[in-house]
C-alpha cells in the first residue's frame, strides 16, 4: 500500500479499514475540538487532544505546547488502540495545520503516518457521531530523536535555515492576545503555513514547495511558530519537497518570547 505523507479523501474512503483515522481538531480561539468531534467525524475516527495528548502541560518556561514525554505519548496512542506499525491518517478542519503535529511526532519515530490532504472539507462521505471503541494496547515509549528537535539554547547556533510558520503580521509585530511580546527569533525568515496550500486548501505541488523553501534545499531547516504546532505544517511541506535535515523547535515563540533575556527582532525580515 502506497502511503503518506499525504492521502486523498478518495484514497482514504477505500482504505478506512486499513488505517487508524485520528481527528486532531483544535482551536486557538478556545472552541472545543472534542465538541467538534462529537458533532460529527469520519467513520472510525478517534480523537486526540493537542493540549493533553500531543503536548506536555504549558508553562512560560517551556511554551504553550511542549513535547510530551515519550511515555505520555505512547500511552495516548495506546489508549486509542494504535499499535506500533499501524498506519495512521490525521485530519483537522484547518488545512492540516493541527494534524501535522501528530504527523511530525509519528514521522520522526519512523511510524507510518499521513495527513488527509484538504482535511474535513475534502471528505465527501458521511460523518458519524458514534465513538469507536478500540482495545487499549501497551506501546513501548520510544525516545524523541534528538536530531529532529532543537532546544532554545541551540536555535541561534544552528546552521540550518530558521523558518517562522506564523502569519506575516505575527512574525513582524506579534499578537498581544497570543504572543508574549512582539517580533520573532533573530535571523528567522517568515514562512506562514498557509502559503503551503493552494486555493483549494490542498498542499501545493512538490516542485512549488521546493521553490518556496529553496534556501533550505542545501542547508536544511528548523521550523517554529507560536507553540510548535503549525510549524509542523512547514516541516510537512518541506518533506513533500524532498528537503532533508529538518527539525522542530518545540518551545517556539511562546517559550522564546517569554524569556526577556532572549533577543527578538521586530518587523519584516527578508530571506
Amino acid at each position: 500500500m502506497t502511503f503518506g505523507p499525504l492521502v486523498s479523501a478518495e484514497w482514504l474512503a477505500e482504505h478506512l479499514s486499513d488505517v487508524r483515522v485520528v481527528d486532531v481538531r483544535w482551536y486557538l480561539d478556545g472552541r472545543s475540538g472534542r465538541v467538534a468531534y462529537d458533532g460529527g467525524h469520519l467513520p472510525g475516527a478517534v480523537w486526540l487532544d493537542v493540549d493533553t495528548d500531543l503536548s506536555a502541560p504549558a508553562t512560560p518556561a517551556d511554551g504553550r505546547h511542549p513535547l510530551p514525554t515519550p511515555e505520555h505519548f505512547a500511552a495516548a496512542l495506546g489508549r486509542v488502540g494504535i499499535t506500533e506499525g499501524m498506519p495512521v491518517v490525521a485530519y483537522d478542519d484547518d488545512g492540516g495545520s493541527k494534524a501535522a503535529r501528530l504527523w511530525w511526532m509519528l514521522h520522526v519515530l519512523g511510524e507510518p503516518v499521513a495527513v488527509l490532504d484538504g482535511g474535513l472539507a475534502a471528505w465527501t462521505g458521511p460523518l458519524v457521531t458514534d465513538e469507536p471503541r478500540f482495545e487499549r494496547v501497551e506501546r513501548p515509549a520510544r525516545p524523541w530523536p534528538f536530531e529532529r528537535f532543537v532546544e532554545a539554547d541551540d536555535v541561534l547556533d544552528d546552521p540550518r535555515v530558521l523558518y517562522d510558520a506564523r502569519t506575516a503580521e505575527r512574525f513582524a509585530r506579534g499578537d498581544d492576545a497570543i504572543d508574549p511580546r512582539p517580533g520573532h527569533v533573530p535571523g528567522a525568515a517568515s514562512a506562514p503555513w498557509q502559503h503551503n496550500l493552494d486555493e483549494d486548501g490542498r498542499f501545493r505541488a512538490p516542485d512549488e514547495l521546493r521553490a518556496q523553501y529553496a534556501d533550505a534545499v542545501e542547508r536544511g531547516a528548523v521550523a517554529y511558530c507560536g507553540s510548535g504546532v503549525t510549524a509542523c505544517h512547514d516541516l510537512l511541506a518541506m518533506t513533500l519537497a524532498g528537503i532533508e535535515s529538518t527539525a522542530l523547535y518545540p518551545g517556539s515563540f511562546s517559550q522564546w518570547g517569554a524569556d526577556e533575556s532572549r533577543p527578538v527582532e521586530v518587523g519584516p525580515t527578508a530571506r
